[in-house]
């Protein structure tokens, strides 16, 4: 192990999009670094999803325990909100035990606002929020999608269009205070304190990422993805319209085990839904500053830069 010289109250942020090898690289840094990793991911945080989300096996997690996984049951939400709460809660306790917070994960919503605070956004108010959803039966969420991209392009630009929590959210939003979602986030709350090291690995070739999506996607098949996702499909408390039945991967198991698509449009749909949020993640981190780029392809390389950036 490397000996740390590493500075008081310092953060590293360990960004990426799917299949792009970060859990690889934070476990390998756990052995060169007094780190402590916390999640940053927003399926991880459902108990029973382990398979389809890319958690840590057992083993790994004896190794390096992860904060902010299983946190939640599949029927439960989960805000941004919370997540801000509980991943400073957590980086505090870690800084003041002398070690480094080490967050690692592909919801870029949550680094953003674990970086930049949190607006004062309006309150839920059910009543509009039952509107949009009986409006969502009646035309569909595509239409809902067509109107918030003529409301709030730059919201919609960043909101997936199968995401319906934060599509309903961005247009309940508007409803409520007539201002758009973009235009209320830019005056957020109480910014990130500490120093952080932001870094983001992927592959610098877009057809060797897809390449580790299809793999990745095989393996979790192989692994015993439809089997767990059949275990959840048995509850009778979960439907798809939950969060958590919306990730990718799970939302197409779940239309395969209810008999809407065969096993080869299951495994398609699922590859092509994995490689659209990639390139979600993608335009995320494109548009991010202070940015330190390491290469799927080259593991070792990458640790080498960490190490020299937090060592500096």
């Amino acid at each position: 192990m490397i000996k740390s010289t590493f500075h008081s109250a310092q953060t590293i942020f360990l960004m990426g999009p799917t299949a792009s090898g970060k859990t690889a690289l934070a476990m390998e840094l756990s052995q060169h670094l007094p780190i402590d990793i916390i999640s940053v991911d927003s399926a991880m945080i459902y108990r029973g999803m382990n398979i389809g989300t890319g958690k840590p096996i057992t083993k790994e997690l004896e190794w390096a325990p992860h904060h902010l996984i299983d946190i939640r049951d599949p029927t439960e939400s989960y805000s941004v909100a919370e997540f801000r709460h509980d991943a400073l809660n957590k980086i505090s306790r870690i800084i003041e035990a002398d070690r480094i917070p080490l967050l690692v994960g592909g919801t870029m919503l949550y680094f953003k606002a674990l970086l930049d605070g949190l607006s004062p956004l309006p309150p839920a108010d059910y009543g509009v929020r039952a509107h949009i959803k009986q409006t969502a039966k009646k035309l569909g969420w595509k239409v809902l999608y067509r109107q918030l991209q003529q409301i709030d392009p730059i919201a919609a630009n960043r909101i997936h269009p199968n995401d319906l929590q934060r599509l309903s959210r961005a247009l309940e939003v508007f409803l409520i205070s007539g201002n758009t979602l973009t235009a209320l986030i830019k005056n957020p709350g109480e910014r990130f304190t500490y120093q952080s090291h932001q870094f983001a690995i992927a592959p610098f070739d877009r057809i060797l990422l897809h390449q580790r999506i299809a793999k990745r996607f095989y393996q979790m098949l192989a692994d015993g993805f439809e089997r767990e996702v059949t275990t959840l499909f048995s509850r009778d408390d979960l439907d798809r319209e939950m969060a958590s039945i919306r990730c990718v991967g799970y939302n197409q198991m779940w239309a395969y085990l209810a008999n809407e698509i065969n096993y080869n449009e299951m495994v398609f749909r699922g590859i092509c839904a994995t490689r659209q949020l990639a390139k979600h993640q993608m335009t995320w981190l494109r548009g991010w500053r202070n940015l330190h780029w390491l290469d799927s392809e080259k593991p070792t390389l990458s640790l080498e830069k960490i190490l020299q950036v937090v060592h500096a």
